[in-house]
C-alpha cells in the first residue's frame, strides 16, 4: 500500500507543476524544486534559481499567465521506499488574443523524486522537447537559445 501511496503523491507532483505553470504561479514550480534541479537550458537547482529561469523565459499575458495547458499524459511511475522516477509525455496548448488554440509543444519529462519524511519531492526534472509549433508566444526564445549554448 506504501507503493500506491507513493505513486499517487508523486503523479500530483507531476500534476501540480504543470498546474503552476499554466497559472502563471513561478514561486509555485520553484517551491517544487526547493532542493531538486530542473534540466532545461542548462541545469537550475534551488527554488531561487528555477523561478527565476522561468521568469527569464516565460512569456506572461496580461491576465498574468501564459496561455498554455500543459497535458501530461501516460504517466509511469516507479517507487521504492525512498526514491522514485517516473516517465510522461506532455503536450503544450496555447491561445492568445492573435493565436488560436493549438498545441505548441511535444514531449516527454523524465523526472526523479526523494521522499523526506511523509513528503516527496522532486530531486530532478528532464523535459525532452521532441515537437515544436510557435513558441513565439510563450517563450522568449532568444534567451533559451543563449542559456542552451552556453552564453
Amino acid at each position: 500500500m506504501a507503493a500506491e501511496s507513493a505513486r499517487w503523491a508523486i503523479h500530483d507532483l507531476i500534476m501540480t507543476y504543470a498546474a503552476c505553470i499554466d497559472a502563471g504561479d513561478l514561486a509555485g514550480v520553484g517551491e517544487l524544486f526547493r532542493e531538486g534541479t530542473l534540466h532545461s537550458g542548462g541545469g537550475r537547482t534551488g527554488r531561487e534559481a528555477v523561478e527565476n529561469w522561468f521568469r527569464d523565459i516565460l512569456i506572461l499575458h496580461p491576465d498574468g499567465t501564459p496561455r498554455t495547458r500543459h497535458v501530461t499524459t501516460n504517466v509511469r511511475i516507479t517507487a521504492d521506499e525512498d526514491t522514485a522516477s517516473a516517465h510522461s509525455y506532455f503536450t503544450v496548448f496555447q491561445a492568445t488574443a492573435d493565436l488560436p488554440l493549438q498545441p505548441i509543444a511535444a514531449g516527454h519529462y523524465d523526472d526523479r523524486f526523494v521522499r523526506h519524511g511523509d513528503e516527496w519531492r522532486f530531486a530532478e526534472r528532464t523535459p525532452v522537447l521532441q515537437m515544436t509549433g510557435d513558441l513565439t508566444r510563450h517563450l522568449r526564445l532568444e534567451v533559451v537559445r543563449a542559456a542552451s549554448s552556453g552564453q
